[in-house]
Parts: C-alpha cells; structure tokens; sequence
C-alpha cells in the first residue's frame, strides 16, 4: 500500500506535467544546495525544477500519458518543468551545465516528442520566440512593401506615359500628323 506522502508527491508531479509543454531530465549529483537554486534562479519563470524519485517520476509520467522518459530516469535526477519559452529554458539549463560540470543533461520531452540531450542543446542554440517573432514580423513588412510597390509600379507607369502623352499634346502634336481641315 502506498503512503499518503507518495500519493501526493505522484499527483503533484503529474500536475506539473500537465501543465508544462515539455519536461528535461538532468543529472545532478555533486550539485550544493547553493547550486540549486542558482540554477533556479537562473531558468526564471521559463521552468520550475524539482528533484524527484525515479520512482515517483515514472508513475507520474505514464499516468500524464509520458512514457519517454523512463529511459532517462536513472541514477540521481531532477526535472525542469517547462512552463515558459522552451528555447530560453533550454538555454539556461545548458549554460549552467556548461559552468558547472556536476550538471549533466539526459533528455526530456518537449510537446509530446521525446528530445535527446544533444537535441535539447541544438535547441538552446535557436533564438527567442521574441526574436524569431520579431524577424518573421520584418519580413512579412518587407513582402507587403514589395507587393505594394509592384502594384503601383504599372499605375505610375501609365500617369508617366499619359503625362508626357500631354506635354506633346501641347506642344503641338510633333510627330503627329495635322488634323485635315473641313474646306
């Protein structure tokens, strides 16, 4: 018979599960507490981590409907919940990783697609949903701007050729021929 703590420890991880769009699975032994929660400070609002039983985690995980982590979860693990931008999440974990070796990456799952680590860091070294928002934006203007400028190029044309049109007009029609007067 499970314990109430169990129970509530499973039903909580599920919860997070839930409602994050993806979850990384990391190593951390030989991390301090200090180390911790630099690394927490360090994900922001873009995830939360929690040091879980494997155990616990993998009961969870398959009752989110999450089965691709269990390979991952051996050893001494902790999982970042991604609440956030999954690229600015991804990029914290990995420059913490990099300054401190005790922290190793496994793999996790982002969308319901089971990411290995090396995927996880191809993933840090995309730009921000801002960024990438901000450069789709500048050329969706640019396209309007040309598209605009084709559209009004054949107009113009035509007030240019009726302008200079005129302007022969008035100048007495050289190279026109005369009207024929009536006798």
């Amino acid at each position: 018979m499970a314990s109430p703590d169990k129970i509530a420890a499973v039903a909580e991880i599920k919860e997070k599960f839930e409602n994050s769009n993806g979850a990384v699975v990391t190593a951390y032994t030989g991390l301090s507490v200090a180390q911790l929660q630099n690394l927490r400070r360090a994900l922001g609002d873009n995830a939360q981590y929690r040091v879980a039983k494997n155990t616990l985690t993998k009961i969870a995980a398959n009752q989110a409907g999450i089965g691709q982590l269990d390979e991952f979860l051996k050893g001494s693990t902790a999982v970042a919940f991604l609440t956030g931008d999954p690229v600015e999440a991804a990029k914290g974990l990995r420059n913490f990783a990099k300054e401190n070796d005790a922290l190793v990456i496994k793999g996790g799952v982002l969308d319901g697609k089971a990411l290995s680590a090396e995927e996880i860091n191809k993933l840090a070294d995309l730009e921000s949903r801002e960024v990438l928002l901000a450069k789709l934006a500048g050329g969706m203007k640019a396209s309007m701007a040309k598209a605009a400028a084709t559209f009004q190029a054949p107009l113009s044309k035509f007030v240019r050729t009726a302008d200079a049109l005129r302007g022969k007009v008035e100048q007495g029609g050289a190279g026109t021929p005369a009207p024929a007067e009536a006798e």
